[in-house]
């Protein structure tokens, strides 16, 4: 029986990922980026706040964000939801945190190139419930009258 090395094994254990099987560990990531704030995180550090026209791509590029930048574009997230947000997105490699010594300090935020190929997935998530959104709503309410 040869060993293998860790390389090899991460190379097969990813051979191996299966999102429907209870134990793959991919099902902890869908978890995580399945989360809303994670998906508006993602889009706004990729440069989506200042949308443009329905199905025209957005103006801005990804961009460094400050933390109370994030915090006002985020309309109704808690501090606490934003900040462990952030650290779960920056212990995955999603995005850098940057310190820069100045007085106060100042922290942002930035995409890493695995974080903008995920934004890119996001962003299409948020434009889908952006224009069906009405479509949705109708089906509800007319869901609502035949039920009561």
């Amino acid at each position: 029986m040869t060993t293998m090395k860790a390389a090899q094994k991460r190379a097969r254990a990813k051979v191996e990922y299966n999102a429907f099987l209870a134990g793959c560990p991919s099902r902890q990531l869908l978890d995580r980026i399945s989360d809303k704030w994670v998906v508006l995180v993602l889009c706004a550090l990729g440069g989506d706040d200042k949308p443009g026209p329905p199905g025209a791509a957005p103006a801005d590029a990804p961009r460094a964000m400050r933390y109370s930048e994030i915090s006002r574009l985020l309309a109704g997230v808690s501090q606490k939801m934003l900040t462990q947000t952030l650290r779960s997105l920056e212990h995955d490699g999603l995005l850098t945190r940057t310190v820069t010594p100045t007085v106060p300090v100042t922290v942002s935020y930035e995409l890493t190139d695995l974080g903008l190929s995920l934004h890119h997935m996001t962003r299409g998530l948020r434009d889908w419930a952006q224009a069906h959104m009405a479509e949705v709503l109708a089906n509800r309410e007319s869901r609502d009258a035949r039920t009561s």
